[in-house]
């Protein structure tokens, strides 16, 4: 079974949270919830209040099949100042591992960070200049380039989510996942 690493932060994107949560488990991911802060409830950036299975701190040393991350500008602009969660990225990038940012996270946290370098990727419109070496896909809600996963923003979350499971699962498995949310 693959598992996948969600980490959460005050201000993330309620939409895409909850999405990427529910189609990965949807399609017998496990996934693990992990707050960045010193408590596992976070008021996400439209106000849900989204409770997370750890602390980020509890789960530094292990390795996952992909991190996944949410948008939300407060949340992404916490989670790419976020040592350890940064750290976590770097060791998962070297073994390519699947790194996926959706909206903001491109732009607040793998474009700082080197990630997209000589990459293809996009992120929320306006955002872009936080690509940092990445060639920016404006025509391009989901963009695939080796292991890194970038989306646009909230409208794609289930587009986006689907095709984190497609990498993790297979076509097939996603096909029915997909199907039964009448996608």
């Amino acid at each position: 079974m693959a598992n996948v690493l969600v980490p959460i932060a005050q201000g993330s994107e309620d939409i895409e949270t909850v999405t990427i949560i529910d189609v990965l488990r949807r399609g017998g991911v496990d996934v693990t919830v992990a707050s960045i802060h010193d408590d596992t409830m976070i008021r996400a950036a439209r106000g849900c209040r989204i409770e997370a299975d750890v602390l980020l701190t509890d789960v530094t040393e292990q390795m996952y099949d992909a991190i996944v991350l949410p948008g939300g500008l407060a949340g992404a602009e916490a989670m790419g100042n976020c040592k350890p969660l940064i750290d976590m990225l770097e060791r998962h990038d070297i073994q390519d591992a699947l790194l996926a940012a959706i909206c903001a996270a491109p732009a607040y946290v793998l474009g700082p960070h080197g990630f997209v370098v000589d990459k293809q990727a996009t992120c929320y419109p306006g955002l872009e200049e936080g690509l940092t070496g990445a060639e920016y896909m404006a025509d391009q809600p989901i963009v695939m380039d080796g292991n890194i996963l970038t989306g646009q923003g909230p409208a794609m979350a289930m587009a986006f989510s689907l095709t984190v499971l497609a990498n993790l699962v297979g076509y097939d498995a996603t096909q029915q996942v997909a199907d039964g949310l009448l996608c």
